[in-house]
């Protein structure tokens, strides 16, 4: 698994490691039951602390991406459920998709952006 991480950004490293196992998930990149590094690997591998790998698995843990057993390591989970998801960011969104009318753009360009996004940039369709 590579990893993309910007330690010039604004964004905490840890939130990075999120974001790019959050995004291998959705891309198919990591499938449900694989296996990921261990924190120390994972550490060593993005030239960071363990705490801050340990911060983001216990977040992805937290937001039922991936499972954790002793002794078979830490996996990818199934999916949380689009129902939690929902509620976790429609607040979010919302101020999103205000933001995005404040600056001009129709409803439907938003709407082009979304489906961008949730095609993971891939705008061919």
């Amino acid at each position: 698994m590579l990893l993309c991480l910007d330690m010039a950004s604004k964004t905490p490293i840890y939130m990075q490691i999120r974001n790019e196992i959050v995004l291998g998930i959705a891309s198919g990149e990591l499938a449900p039951g694989e296996k990921l590094p261990t924190i120390r690997a994972l550490a060593e591998q993005c030239g960071v602390n363990m705490m801050t790998v340990n911060k983001a698995y216990g977040l992805l843990r937290q937001e039922g991406y991936i499972t954790t057993d002793r002794r078979g390591g830490t996996a990818v989970a199934g999916s949380p459920g689009a129902g939690a998801l929902g509620d976790k960011y429609a607040g979010a969104l919302r101020i999103i998709a205000a933001e995005a009318r404040l600056a001009g753009l129709s409803e439907d360009g938003f709407a082009a952006l979304c489906r961008e996004a949730y095609r993971g940039g891939d705008s061919n369709g």
